[in-house]
């Protein structure tokens, strides 16, 4: 089975990885694993001020502080993963890749907001199961 982990550093993350490696069935030695990590876009005069590389460069050590911990906890877990990131809106970006990329799972944590909060302040996770047409597993 082909798996995206969708990460982002916070402990709702942790817990999702936690949830992964205490699961058989997702512990699967067939399984293929890539983390991913969205950063979000600088606004666009920041980034023409900065200049493209320096703010491609500035996306880059984001994501690394993000997928550089997770990459290393799966592997005491004996998990081989890929790492990818990238820069836009994280919901329809980790649909995006997940229908793209052939994916068969989707698992990402939440932050498990109320109903009202989603519609005030929005979710990743709501956006995710939005726009995937791959399946979505959301670890709280």
């Amino acid at each position: 089975m082909k798996i995206l982990l969708a990460v982002d550093g916070s402990k709702y993350s942790k817990k999702m990885l936690a949830y992964l490696t205490t699961h058989e069935a997702l512990m699967s030695p067939g399984n293929e694993y890539t983390a991913l990590s969205v950063q979000l876009p600088l606004p666009p005069r920041a980034r023409a001020a900065v200049g493209k590389d320096i703010a491609d460069g500035y996306h880059a050590e984001e994501a690394e502080k993000v997928l550089g911990p997770v990459c290393k906890f799966l592997a005491r877990h004996d998990m081989t993963v890929k790492s990818q990131w990238k820069v836009g809106h994280a919901g329809e970006t980790i649909a995006k890749v997940a229908d793209s990329g052939g994916y068969d799972l989707v698992v990402m944590g939440s932050h498990g907001h109320s109903a009202l909060g989603n519609l005030v302040m929005g979710s990743v996770a709501t956006q995710v199961l939005a726009h995937c047409q791959v399946p979505v597993l959301l670890v709280r």
